[in-house]
């Protein structure tokens, strides 16, 4: 029996969604080539003279360049550090359960449900006894926590699918444990995984309370550098705030992209 298309209701309901969901982007978008004048005027313009004057104050900002070197070097460390050891210990914990397994992924998982306040308080007296306080050292292993314990909440039911009967096969021709888990497991389940570092990577570039708890000036992250523009004057300048959400928002799509790339090309490799 042929499969029915979906009907007309459930395509325009579905049209309606994506809509919803696209068009505050697309309005940012083109707020953030306005004049101020044009932004607040009380009818919509959809036609109007673009200009840069909104990207070419945020990108000639001092601090917008320190505050993006930042988030790009934590953020980045944070991930991959968590994602080195937070992928072999889902492995672990997937494929030799204990009787402690369950309480390791609650753990974890718990890690999630703390408030960020909880977590930045006793590290602030932590980094300031270390005199780490401000540093980008205190960012990335304090995101690194977060990253590491999202990577194994995701990364356990990725391992939990891959089916033991292929892994069984490869210690039959004479793998390992460890080429088991690089040649076999990880391969299998790498698409998962990568689902697993995007959303980590998403979660500490869009991260603001914890940074902005442990950072006085020089760690300063980009979320942080782009809620100052409110302070710039009485009137809000909407064009600025407009293009510093374009900057904040086209590095996570960019990183998006490539990690997308990089897994297609090597599924295609592998077929």
């Amino acid at each position: 029996m042929a499969v029915k298309s979906k009907s007309p209701t459930a395509k325009l309901a579905l049209a309606i969604l994506v809509f919803i969901a696209i068009f505050p982007i697309f309005w940012v978008f083109l707020n953030s080539f306005k004049q101020l004048v044009d932004i607040v005027s009380t009818t919509p313009k959809l036609f109007f003279t673009p200009t840069l004057d909104n990207y070419i104050y945020v990108l000639g900002r001092d601090n917008v360049q320190h505050g993006l070197i930042n988030s790009v070097v934590i953020a980045g460390a944070s991930v991959l550090i968590g994602a080195v050891l937070g992928i072999p210990a889902a492995y672990a914990v997937a494929r030799y359960p204990n009787r402690f397994s369950d309480d390791i992924q609650f753990f974890v998982l718990s890690l999630r449900f703390l408030p960020p306040v909880a977590v930045a308080i006793p590290l602030i007296a932590i980094w300031l006894d270390l005199g780490l306080y401000d540093s980008r050292t205190a960012l990335i292993i304090t995101y690194t926590l977060l990253t590491m314990s999202t990577i194994i909440w995701l990364a356990i039911p990725a391992f939990t699918r891959v089916p033991r009967e292929v892994e069984e096969a490869a210690i039959v021709d004479g793998y390992g444990a460890y080429a088991v888990f690089f040649k076999v497991a990880l391969p299998i389940a790498a698409k998962s995984l990568t689902g697993a570092v995007i959303f980590s990577f998403i979660l500490v570039w869009n991260e603001f309370l914890i940074a902005l708890m442990l950072t006085t000036s020089d760690a300063k992250t980009l979320p942080i550098i782009a809620s100052e523009f409110t302070l710039l004057g009485r009137n809000v300048p909407w064009g600025i705030l407009n293009a510093s959400v374009i900057v904040l928002s086209l590095p996570p799509l960019i990183f998006v992209g490539v990690m997308s790339g990089f897994i297609n090309s090597a599924l295609k490799k592998k077929d």
